[in-house]
């Protein structure tokens, strides 16, 4: 376990700069105060990384899967500051980095990498599902003597994985411990939130006793050193036994599988599928050949739910379907962000104000239009243009972009968002609580300043302003546009009619009835 701050010193933190770590690495931060990551009692310096690439160790020997290291920009941390407050996304103080070692990894963002123990300053309380995210001390307090077959997930559990955890945790007569991973996108289901609800109803499906433990591991870039770290993790919370549901490189039969470097033994129920025969998942010896039914991909069950179909019972539970049905609505329910890009005069904001009339004419959805001048009078008035200022510009037009989509609404944002990278945060933000849609305005650069309503590329041409887009400042065009309107060779109905048709065709909305 690492350190806890004595109540003395808690004044002395006043004085310290703070910064908030990402998701991956809050996570990482939970998980090592909690001891999970025992050995470890901090962030991963230079030597340990070393190690670590080298030989698949600590310095000391101790095997061990993967990095657990910690990177900042570089402005968050002062030159010569030894020590750092580390923050949840309210502000709240959650430890403190004693810094033995920062590295500067440069790049366009900036960042130094900060190794060095870190010391509890209070509980962490940001997240849902806190009641179930117990430290491992109090899980293994809880679990009964005899054998605990761990499932880690960061997906649903269907009829095949509760079939075959009900086999293994009577073939070993094992108190079950789900463990949902909720740091880090979930499948099919999207949010950690989500994910939790949907293990919870497979519980109901599962031997009494079965505990459900939130854990907050981020993802590896490395699926097989995550399944080693992921083992490590379960030891900590008092397992004695981890459930693969497709280990890389084990065997498909049946019983305890010879994976390196895990932490602990790894068992696996061998192929199975559903007998329609006999109406219930089992090892596939038992049934007859060609008889059987295998899963669905998990594209196949996002189609399912995305066009508002029923999941097959045979594949998935009634318990889990409901859940699911409520985690990931059908698409003419569920929010959607419609971002248009492109130059200042490439008649992004006019197809944008042409589409929300449109659709607030049709009704049955909640429509706003956030356009890019808009938002710079009043949601970023005072932003320069800056890059540091046009990217927190889109970030809150993402924002509010995103909560719009959460309730259930159509976002239409037209903002020039000239940066790659910017445009990709706002994607991700909004994944998490609907879908977005990319549309790159390509008008040409000449017509955008044919047009030139502004009389800002005359000025930019003629040195009388800076940083104008496509003149003085880059804009980089998007590789990943869901659709792409150059309004010099379409007229302005075709260019609505054609993000209309891309709404409609993804099931976003429904098809207007002739007549």
């Amino acid at each position: 376990m690492t350190a806890e701050a004595p109540a003395d010193a808690q004044p002395d933190m006043a004085s310290l700069p703070a910064w908030t770590p990402d998701e991956r690495s809050l996570g990482d931060l939970e998980l090592l105060l909690s001891g999970a990551l025992a050995p470890l009692t901090g962030f991963m310096g230079s030597a340990d990384v070393a190690a670590l690439a080298e030989h698949g160790t600590l310095p000391d020997g101790t095997p061990w899967p993967a990095p657990v290291t910690l990177d900042a920009p570089s402005g968050a941390v002062p030159p010569g500051t030894g020590r750092l407050i580390l923050q949840d996304p309210e502000g709240a103080p959650i430890a403190v980095l004693d810094i033995t070692e920062r590295t500067p990894l440069g790049g366009p963002a900036d960042l130094v990498r900060l190794a060095g123990p870190v010391t509890r300053l209070r509980e962490a309380e940001h997240g849902p599902f806190r009641q179930l995210r117990k430290t491992p001390s109090r899980v293994r307090a809880e679990l009964p003597e005899g054998p605990v077959l761990a499932y880690i997930t960061r997906g649903p559990l269907h009829g095949r994985q509760i079939g075959q955890l009900r086999h293994l945790a009577g073939q070993m007569k094992a108190t079950l411990l789900l463990m949902p991973l909720i740091a880090g996108p979930a499948e099919l289901v999207v949010t950690a939130e989500s994910l939790v609800r949907v293990v919870l109803a497979a519980r109901t499906l599962l031997p009494a006793g079965t505990l459900v433990v939130p854990v907050p591991l981020a993802p590896r870039s490395n699926p097989d050193a995550e399944l080693r770290l992921a083992s490590v993790v379960a030891r900590a919370y008092g397992a004695t036994h981890l459930y693969a549901d497709a280990p890389p490189g084990g065997s498909a039969r049946g019983g305890e599988l010879e994976l390196p470097g895990m932490a602990l033994p790894v068992v696996s129920a061998g192929d199975w599928a559903y007998d329609p025969a006999a109406e219930v998942w089992r090892p596939l010896a038992l049934i007859e050949a060609g008889a059987e039914r295998s899963d669905l991909s998990g594209d196949e069950m996002a189609s399912l739910l995305d066009s508002g179909e029923l999941l097959p019972a045979w594949h998935t539970p009634e318990p889990v379907a409901r859940e699911l049905r409520q985690a990931r609505p059908p698409r003419h329910e569920r929010g959607v962000v419609v971002f248009m890009t492109g130059l200042s005069g490439s008649g992004k904001s006019t197809i944008a104000r042409d589409l929300r009339d449109v659709l607030a004419e049709r009704g049955g959805r909640t429509v706003s239009l956030l356009d890019g001048d808009q938002v710079r009078r009043l949601l970023s008035a005072g932003l320069t243009f800056s890059r540091a200022d046009r990217d927190l510009n889109i970030a809150r037009i993402g924002y509010v972009a995103a909560e719009i989509a959460r309730h259930g609404g159509i976002a239409i944002c037209a903002p020039i968002a000239p940066y790659a990278q910017a445009r990709a945060r706002v994607r991700e933000m909004v994944g998490q609580t609907g879908d977005f849609l990319l549309v790159y305005v390509s008008t040409p650069l000449d017509t955008c300043a044919a047009r030139d309503r502004k009389g800002l590329y005359a000025k930019a041409r003629a040195g009388l302003i800076d940083g104008l887009t496509g003149v003085s400042d880059p804009y980089e065009e998007p590789a990943d546009a869901d659709l792409v309107i150059d309004t010099s060779t379409v007229s302005r109905p075709e260019a609505v009619g054609a993000v209309l048709d891309l709404l409609t065709a993804g099931g976003w909305l429904e098809p207007v009835k002739e007549g």
